[in-house]
């Protein structure tokens, strides 16, 4: 197989496994339905998914999978493994516990394929790796958006068929990446976790810049997604003369990031990572401060809104990920990368529930604003590390 082969390999593999990630979310109605469970479970079976991967990510970074194991192989069990908890969600009999297990489980997987597709694109590239973990991180966004596409697409067929597609995608993912590619050659291996060498990478000033901006990024991004179909049908809700498909419109305005993370590739070829992921989140900081308006806002520009919401806080993702991996040691990137994300996706958590009980005791027009946070701190961290004259 090719050099040039191997990225698209990559990034059709990281779509398909990564569908995984909101497969419960777009269904969530409907599996409450079936199961004589209340549907409005949707903050607490993203967090148990966040908090799969978390842990998934502690464990491959504490046992340095990444950097000890082949890659490939890492991601095919994943994969595989992904697309059997997910099947299982169509098990009889289930209970909100029981669902909420397989999609902590479920999450557990991701964390062997969303940081490892990285850590393989990485050791393949070093230069126009920005570019590279843009298409990746595009793939994540499309896979993430994807379930909210296909439960519109069958509408009127069994909900099932969305969970099943969504196991057979994530199957043919890991197997194709699997057969067709294989252990970069700027892999390094590495034989015991070394906690001080990831405490080194943060004492580099742009390391750790990259990381805060990130954890600033994280704080919006999955709180947002999560909300969206909460968002749209709001808006359905407060204006009679819209009939906005929430489906349909959650899977496009995620969806949309994917174009974003391209894009921020090649600005960043032309610019620089910094100075683009600055840019981005800068530009979602904006946003966030807007959303005060955005119910208000009649349905064009309110749809509106919602797409350049969704193109700007992604776009900086793989620009994070490209500093870090760039101003990480080569010996320990993949358990780096593994850390910091470990990390974000603990953020969210936070955020998350923060929202979800902001929701009871406040307006709505009023509780995304909280999101700001993360930006305005990211943007400080970002400035100190990589523009200050100090």
């Amino acid at each position: 197989m090719s050099k040039r082969a191997v990225i698209p390999i990559i990034i059709i593999a990281q779509f398909c496994c990564t569908s995984l990630w909101f497969a419960g979310n777009a269904v969530i109605a409907e599996l409450g339905l079936a199961n004589g469970i209340d549907g409005d479970q949707v903050v607490q079976w993203t967090i148990a998914v966040q908090l799969g991967f978390i842990i998934g990510t502690f464990v491959l970074a504490f046992f340095l999978i990444a950097d000890r194991f082949s890659p490939s192989k890492v991601f095919l069990l994943a994969g595989l493994l992904g697309a059997f908890l997910n099947y299982g969600l169509l098990l009889p009999g289930q209970s909100v516990l029981s669902i909420s297990i397989l999609r902590f489980l479920t999450g557990f997987t991701l964390a062997g394929i969303y940081p490892i597709g990285m850590k393989i694109a990485s050791d393949y590239r070093k230069d126009g790796l920005g570019v590279a973990l843009g298409f990746l991180v595009g793939a994540l966004v499309l896979g993430t958006a994807f379930p909210h596409l296909l439960k519109d697409v069958v509408k009127g067929y069994p909900w099932s068929w969305v969970i099943i597609a969504i196991s057979i995608l994530s199957t043919f993912g890991a197997l194709m990446l699997f057969i067709f590619v294989g252990d970069g050659p700027m892999r390094q291996k590495q034989d015991a976790f070394n906690s001080e060498k990831f405490i080194e990478d943060f004492k580099n000033l742009k390391f750790k810049g990259a990381a805060f901006g990130y954890f600033g990024h994280m704080w919006e991004l999955y709180t947002f997604w999560a909300f969206l179909p909460f968002i749209i049908g709001y808006y359905n809700q407060t204006h009679p003369e819209a009939s906005l498909n929430v489906s349909f419109y959650s899977f496009a305005i995620i969806a949309v990031g994917a174009i974003a993370c391209v894009a921020s590739g090649y600005f960043a070829k032309q610019f620089g990572s910094a100075k683009t992921s600055f840019s981005f989140l800068l530009s979602s900081l904006l946003c966030c401060i807007a959303t005060v308006f955005m119910f208000k806002f009649p349905i064009g520009l309110f749809l509106f809104f919602l797409f350049t919401w969704g193109f700007f806080i992604i776009g900086d993702s793989p620009q994070f990920s490209t500093l870090v991996a760039k101003h990480a040691k080569p010996e320990n990137r993949g358990t780096s990368l593994t850390l910091v994300n470990c990390i974000g996706f603990s953020i969210t958590i936070i955020s998350l529930l923060l929202l979800q009980q902001l929701e009871q005791i406040i307006p709505a027009n009023f509780i995304f604003i909280v999101l700001a946070i993360g930006p305005l701190l990211g943007l400080l961290s970002l400035r100190k590390a990589f523009f200050s004259d100090k």
